[in-house]
């Protein structure tokens, strides 16, 4: 499935790039980033993994938000990333890092499997996805 398929099956839906609304999700990625890092400290590895997950999350929205696009599934945020790095446009390790936080974070919430070590891994790789997206979002 590419971009244009989701937009076709309602996944994902075209939108004109909005500052304000890129800035909130900003916002909200380094609210989640702080939360995940102070329920790490207090060793709540669940609550990490799942705040890590949504400080990617919304660090994502933001660079769908500036090219123009705003997701109706989570999924879709993937697919995006998918086609971005493809076309050489952020780097690939934003994807994995974007599947291995939603990977981890559905686990953790719905299956009840988490860990220090993912929780540990997840809170790093959230730091890095915000700090990238933050230099890609200065670019624009």
């Amino acid at each position: 499935m590419n971009i244009q398929e989701c937009v076709e099956k309602g996944f994902l839906k075209r939108i004109a790039p909005d500052k304000k609304m890129i800035e909130k999700e900003v916002s909200s990625s380094e609210y989640d980033l702080k939360r995940c890092q102070q329920s790490l400290e207090e060793e709540d590895y669940k609550w990490a993994t799942i705040q890590a997950y949504y400080t990617i999350f919304h660090a994502s929205r933001a660079l769908l938000f500036s090219i123009g696009l705003r997701e109706k599934r989570h999924f879709a945020i993937g697919i995006v990333l998918e086609e971005l790095a493809s076309n050489k446009k952020i780097d690939s390790r934003l994807v994995s890092d974007f599947h291995a936080a939603m990977s981890a974070k559905e686990d953790a919430d719905y299956r009840y499997t988490y860990s220090k070590e993912t929780a540990e891994y997840l809170v790093e790789i959230a730091e890095e996805f915000l700090f990238s997206i933050k230099n890609i979002l200065k670019r624009k």
